[in-house]
């Protein structure tokens, strides 16, 4: 007897509907296949299916079973299949009522014992699985919340084998997974574990970092040892602005596919943040692998990457960001397909100005030998540096305002003019919506919008000149001088917004490094 279910793939951030056929037929020996470029995970399952289906009280047919996922031509990954196989297998040999299959998408990986595993990609199936009009989606309990923010889905978490043969039998009631997407996302829009008012001195760092969030400017943040660079870099996700629905979404989807929620989570409602190893590979980076599975990069799409210890990461790994870092998306292409993970990020980056740490402290003394510190910031190449906005120095903090009682403006205020500054640049990009800040503005915009007066050119071509500024940069200069002038709120680019800017090119300036 054949009999369809229907299960899903994930590509990208993306799924695709994947018809299970089972074939259930003749006598004699016992012979089990899977066809329809299945993984090794995915020609396992029968081994994982025959013992659940036993322990379980029902009973493998010893009969020649074949199993089709079609389209015969995508390969499918994974163990998330098990569930979806096991029931069809059910269904053709009479054991349960396979009425009402082919209105729902199964997906759950099984255990020997018949309990569901949780999947990863719930969200981008859910979604696909509404458009293509199910009635329902059964998948694990663990994660039944995230695919419950798909409206117009019946989502019905489950934990057992038996539970859901009971369900298409009649016998077992399992109440459908509702989430209210709206109460989910505004429930902890701004909840930060961190504020910018524990921070104490540091107002020029506040500052630039202010600049950054309002335009989504890259920033490295050079400094000595204690400084405070990890800990203003951890609190600048609590000064941008909030995520909208949509780019939560976009989020949720690429955290799902990566297996990154937790099953109390149904959404990602604050910015994500970060913070990678120095010993990360180039893959687990940007993303790809022999499944290609999001990078560091893409999980932190609509937030903000932080790079510790910069010119300690491999040269290799930190060269194949600066395409994502300009396109905000990677592209991993494979014999057989491309996949694009979106990968729009805020990069900050910190390191020490050299080896040892201390050049041009105030107090201490740099022992590093002649040429040395040249060549520690030799190693973050001039590409990669040009697509870095804001060079930022911080100093450490002396004595007197470390142990002062007088409480640091809160980040709650901070995020406030960033959110204005953020709406004059949503008016300004009105009938481009892929566009939302002035970082992401194609050089012809920039000449176009970033006009200056002939003072301000004359003083942008000193500073070009002296500090030997590429055009990249000449860029650079004029996007954050726009951008510091909208957090004054002035239509114009003045003089002093432009000297602002140019002064946040630190490692540009000519003696610098000695």
């Amino acid at each position: 007897m054949l009999v369809k279910t229907f299960g899903s793939a994930v590509y990208g951030i993306e799924a695709i509907t994947i018809t299970i056929e089972v074939n259930i037929s003749g006598g004699g020996k016992p012979y089990y296949t899977i066809v329809g470029l299945p993984d090794k995970a995915v020609s396992e399952s029968m081994e994982r299916i025959e013992a659940a289906l036993s322990t379980n009280g029902f009973r493998m047919p010893r009969q020649k079973i074949v199993v089709n996922m079609a389209p015969a031509d995508i390969r499918k990954e994974g163990s998330a299949y098990d569930l979806t196989i096991a029931t069809a297998i059910l269904a053709s040999s009479g054991q349960i009522d396979g009425e009402n299959l082919g209105k729902y998408l199964i997906m759950g990986e099984l255990s020997l014992d018949g309990t569901v595993q949780p999947i990863k990609g719930a969200l981008p199936i859910a979604i696909q699985a509404r458009k293509e009009g199910f009635k329902g989606f059964i998948l694990p309990k663990q994660n039944a919340r995230e695919a419950a923010i798909v409206n117009d889905l019946e989502v019905y978490g489950v934990e057992s084998l038996t539970q859901v043969s009971g369900f298409f039998d009649g016998t077992t009631r399992i109440e459908p997974e509702v989430v209210n997407t709206r109460e989910e996302f505004f429930k902890s829009l701004t909840a930060y574990d961190s504020d910018f008012s524990e921070v104490r001195g540091q107002e020029n760092i506040k500052r630039a970092l202010e600049i950054a969030a309002a335009g989504g400017h890259n920033v490295i943040l050079i400094g000595p040892p204690g400084a405070g660079k990890t800990m203003l870099a951890r609190r600048l996700p609590s000064i941008l602005p909030p995520l909208s629905l949509h780019e939560s979404l976009e989020t949720t989807k690429i955290h799902s596919v990566a297996g990154k929620l937790a099953a109390a989570d149904a959404l990602v409602t604050t910015r994500p943040f970060r913070s990678p190893h120095h010993t990360i590979s180039d893959v687990a980076l940007v993303g790809g692998g022999s499944n290609p599975q999001p990078g560091e990069i893409s999980l932190a799409h609509n937030g903000v990457l932080f790079l510790d210890e910069l010119p300690e990461f491999k040269r290799t790994a930190l060269e194949v960001m600066r395409q994502p870092l300009e396109e905000r998306r990677v592209t991993i292409s494979r014999a057989k397909f491309t996949i694009d993970y979106p990968s729009s990020f805020m990069l900050v980056a910190s390191m020490n100005p050299c080896p040892c740490g201390y050049f041009n402290h105030p107090e201490k003394e740099c022992v590093c030998p002649p040429g040395i510190v040249q060549k520690y910031l030799s190693k973050i190449s001039g590409p990669l540096l040009d697509r870095i906005d804001l060079h930022v120095e911080v100093t450490p903090v002396n004595f007197n305002e470390l142990a002062s009682d007088r409480l640091a403006e809160k980040s709650e205020f901070i995020r406030d003019r960033v959110i204005k500054a953020r709406d004059i640049q949503s008016h300004r990009f009105g009938n481009k919506p892929d566009l939302h800040a002035n970082a992401q503005m194609s050089p012809q915009m920039v000449r176009d919008i970033c006009k200056i007066s002939e003072a301000g050119q004359n003083l942008l071509k000193k500073a070009m000149e002296k500090l030997g500024l590429s055009a990249r940069a000449y860029d650079r200069i004029l996007k954050v001088s726009r951008t510091i002038a909208d957090l004054a709120g002035s239509e114009e680019i003045e003089l002093e917004h432009l000297a602002e800017a140019i002064h946040f090119r630190s490692l540009d300036r000519e003696g610098w490094a000695g």
